[in-house]
């Protein structure tokens, strides 16, 4: 046996190996040591190889998919060696022969197709990154809905791509990965180096064409030498990983470049879209938004939300599906009503697809075509803007396969086909009367006991069945003597300790009829399931379509709902630069002050005429929550949703650029100003005149001056050189100025007031430049020791005197007294020696000079300078 583990092991490099030994998974040497870690299991020894024990390992087979879901997040690769016959057959030759045993399966992060390993509300992406001479192409399949995209994408490009696509598995050609391992790990991605053979872009366009069952590409669109390598990648990856039982795959789609608003992963991160800060999906626009009622609802969900179109045609027909059924609230109830008792048919197909699914999945597929035709019943009639109307029309064309479905099926099937017990009586005769046999018999079996207790006169017998006997007679050992009593009737068969058990001629007749009933009526399930299969699998491509039509019309009537429910404004948008909000708000913050019984101030943002706002004003004003909220509703606005203002006018655009925000990257040696000079960099060289661009506090990471240097520069160069839109929040009050010198900058500042002492946070941004940072005051809040907050306040009492009195702050802090970290104690004044001028000065009465003297005065003290 050993031996044919090594041999199956080295076959897979690189991945642990699930050895199946009966009614369980497992595993030897260095894959059991490391298996036993991960999993948190028991780590024992089988037996010696090469002297030394062998470490060995073990997961129950009914409980595998959850130990696979701990070692995916973990990052192994799982090869899964089944049997490949029966045990009783192998030992047929031989007494030592070993179980044939082959790997049917290598569960890899990106090739997941089990409900349980999976995330029903976001998509499983598996992308491969090809570059062919100068081209570069990235493709990328869900597997388990059957998805399959492509686009051009040159190596600058890949980062925000896989930013946007959050793949968990992405294959590149061996020895050309090295340049993008970190990209791939920022994104979250497994990086899965293959053989280069499998980006030949020549040899895949044939796979692809056999796939796909055509005889060229040029059906599916105009597809480059490097597109085809990376779509060829995914296609010998999925065979190598499913051995040859290819997924459901439907044609790839191309998608076009400048089609979809560009977001870098830093924004992404910045304004989180899809993942909070922390991570999880909580917190994020995504999780706010979501009023989905189904997974592929959800997933289409996410995937405009992370690729906003920039197509005013395409974001024009989205908006009329949602405004329509925010007017209809009575059909956007009935919608949402009936889409709750729909399944996932695409994961569905999938799993049916690759011999995984279950009776439950058939069954998910019927009731889905049901409520689908009920859906189209209501529809029926309606008054529908193109893009919900074409949705309707691919409800139906299903009806013949739900009737075979509805016909075969009981109304709640087992979960495993093997179970048998899933199709409805009536279906199929030659079933019935198998199911018949076995059912009267045990009938049969209870008035044998009864009649056998009477003659024996043993009213405590009992007949019984194990799978080592088969049915018998069992009582206890006090009534032997009345069984043996009658040997023409009953033969003994075995003793144990406390019973003692019978059979008779006619037990054995009624076992062998039973027996083969139900061994039958099992079989004939099995091949009703296939055939039930074949049946769906046959129409996949309308079900594929019935699911899309499913998807969007859940995805209008959430986003609908969400307008409804929030009082959103449907936005208008246009070919042009406009930028114009009306009393916007930030919807996650929103939501989460309304929750805390707190209201959100809102505000308005035109960018129309004066294309960047110089935002000043304290931390904690609400200033990056200011300039988070108008990139969120203009990402809104452009996946076709109403949006959190009272009106919204945008022109459309075609970047969003956010450096909201700063850390350290100490695993790339980048301090946080490095940080933040490299997002900044990339706006400045990106940035187009349709982008829109959010910056905070640029250059707050260096010295005041350097600081103060490079944000008048970042901030001349939006303006003159990329003519973007965008709003710039500093504390530089210094850069004020420019509104007056730059066309199209104007200054703004967000609100505050001074109460005894302390700053009250007004959250309105207003005209103009703000007067002070209350950097002090904020201290205060935060929670700073009074000692330390006074302190504070005479430093920059000090300080600011001595700027307006010839800048003389350097020699200033040199005069103030170090602060003595004493318990609380009264705070030393600062002490400042008196100058040479200011004793001149000291006992001189302007009131009293005359000209002359005033003019010998000034002479004399400008001789002490």
């Amino acid at each position: 046996m050993m031996t044919q583990y090594l041999e199956i092991k080295e076959s897979q490099p690189g991945a642990l190996l699930f050895y199946r030994m009966g009614d369980f998974y497992e595993m030897f040497f260095d894959d059991a040591i490391a298996a036993a870690e991960a999993l948190d299991i028991a780590l024992t020894k089988r037996g010696k190889h090469l002297g030394e024990d062998i470490a060995m390992c073990g997961v129950p087979v009914h409980a595998a998919e959850g130990y696979l879901l701990q070692l995916i997040r973990k990052g192994f690769r799982v090869a899964i060696a089944e049997q490949m016959e029966d045990p009783a057959e192998a030992k047929k030759r031989g007494s030592k022969t070993v179980v044939k045993r082959e790997v049917v399966r290598l569960v890899t992060p990106g090739t997941l197709s089990e409900e349980a390993l999976l995330d029903a509300r976001r998509h499983n992406f598996l992308a491969a990154f090809a570059e062919v001479r100068d081209d570069g192409a990235l493709a990328w399949i869900d597997m388990s809905t059957g998805g399959f995209w492509v686009t051009t994408c040159a190596p600058s490009r890949l980062a925000p791509e896989l930013a946007r696509l959050g793949p968990r598995e992405v294959l590149m050609a061996e020895g050309a990965e090295g340049p993008y391992a970190s990209l791939v790990a920022e994104a979250g991605a497994a990086l899965t180096p293959v053989h280069k053979g499998t980006f030949d872009s020549t040899a895949g366009e044939r796979r692809l064409c056999g796939l796909f069952n055509v005889t060229s590409l040029e059906g599916f669109g105009a597809f480059t030498r490097a597109e085809i390598a990376a779509m060829a990648a995914l296609a010998e990856y999925l065979d190598l990983t499913q051995r040859g039982q290819m997924p459901l795959l439907r044609p790839p789609q191309r998608e076009r470049a400048g089609a979809m608003m560009q977001i870098d992963a830093a924004t992404r991160r910045s304004l989180e879209l899809t993942h909070a800060t922390g991570g999880g999906r909580a917190g994020s626009l995504l999780a706010c938004i979501d009023r989905t009622v189904t997974a592929a609802g959800a997933r289409l969900l996410e995937r405009r939300l992370s690729a906003p179109s920039c197509d005013l045609a395409t974001i024009h027909a989205r908006q009329a599906g949602v405004a329509a059924l925010v007017e209809a609230g009575g059909l956007r109830r009935d919608l949402r009503e009936r889409l709750r008792a729909v399944h996932d048919i695409d994961r569905a197909l999938s799993r049916l697809s690759l011999g995984r699914a279950g009776p439950r999945d058939l069954a998910a597929i019927r009731d889905s075509v049901a409520e689908a035709g009920r859906l189209a019943e209501r529809l029926e009639g309606e008054e529908l803007p193109e893009e919900l109307a074409q949705a309707a029309g691919a409800l139906t064309g299903m009806e013949e396969l739900g009737e075979l479905l509805d016909a075969a099926l009981i109304a709640e099937p087992p979960l495993l086909a093997r179970d048998g017990g899933f199709t409805a009586r009536g279906f199929d005769e030659e079933l019935d009367e198998a199911r018949t046999l076995r059912d009267e018999g045990r009938g049969v079996i209870a008035g044998m006991q009864a009649e056998y207790a009477e003659r024996s006169g043993v009213s405590a017998l009992k007949i019984k069945h194990n799978n080592v006997l088969g049915y018998f007679i069992e009582v206890t050992a006090t009534h032997e003597a009345k069984m043996r009593a009658l040997p023409e009737v009953f033969i003994h068969r075995q003793t144990t300790a406390s019973q003692v058990r019978f059979t008779t001629v006619e037990l054995n007749e009624l076992e062998t009829r039973i027996l083969n009933a139900g061994g039958r009526a099992l079989e004939l399930e099995k091949r009703i399931f296939t055939r039930l299969s074949e049946a769906v699998l046959a129409e996949a491509g309308p079900l594929g379509a019935l699911a899309r039509a499913l998807a969007e019309i859940d995805l209008a009537a959430g986003l609908a709902e969400l307008a409804a429910a929030e009082d959103w404004a449907r936005p208008v948008l246009e070919d042009s630069r406009a930028f114009e909000i009306t009393a916007g708000r930030h919807p996650v913050v929103a939501e989460a002050l309304r929750r805390e019984g707190k209201p959100f101030v809102a505000n308005d943002c035109g960018l129309s005429e004066a294309a960047i706002w110089l935002l000043t004003g304290p931390n904690m004003a609400g200033k990056s929550t200011f300039l988070r909220q108008n990139a969120l509703i203009a990402i809104l606005a452009q996946i076709g949703a109403y949006v959190p203002a009272e009106a919204a006018c945008i022109g459309l655009v075609s970047q969003i650029f956010s450096r909201v925000g700063a850390s350290d990257d100490l695993a790339r040696g980048r301090s946080t100003f490095m940080v933040e000079m490299v997002e900044t960099a990339a706006i400045l060289h990106q940035a187009d005149d349709r982008a829109l661009v959010i910056l905070d506090e640029i250059g707050r990471g260096t010295a005041t001056w350097d600081g103060l240097s490079i944000a008048w520069a970042v901030l001349e160069h939006l303006q003159a050189v990329n003519r973007c839109r965008g709003i710039f929040a500093t504390h530089y009050h210094e850069l004020a100025a420019l509104a007056g010198r730059l066309d199209g900058v104007e200054n703004a500042h967000v609100a505050v007031r001074e109460w005894e002492g302390d700053v009250i946070f007004l959250h309105e941004v207003q005209e103009g430049a703000a007067e002070s940072s209350y950097g002090v005051q904020v201290a205060r809040l935060a929670g700073l020791p009074e000692a330390a907050v006074a302190r504070a306040r005479d430093v920059l009492k000090a300080l600011e005197e001595g700027e307006r009195e010839g800048g003389a702050s350097a020699a200033l802090i040199d005069d103030l007294p170090l602060f003595a970290a004493a318990p609380p104690a009264p705070v030393a004044k600062p002490v400042v020696r008196e100058s040479e001028v200011e004793a001149a000065l000291r006992d001189v009465l302007p009131d009293e000079l005359s000209p002359r003297e005033a003019l010998e005065l000034v002479y004399r003290l400008k001789g002490m300078v």
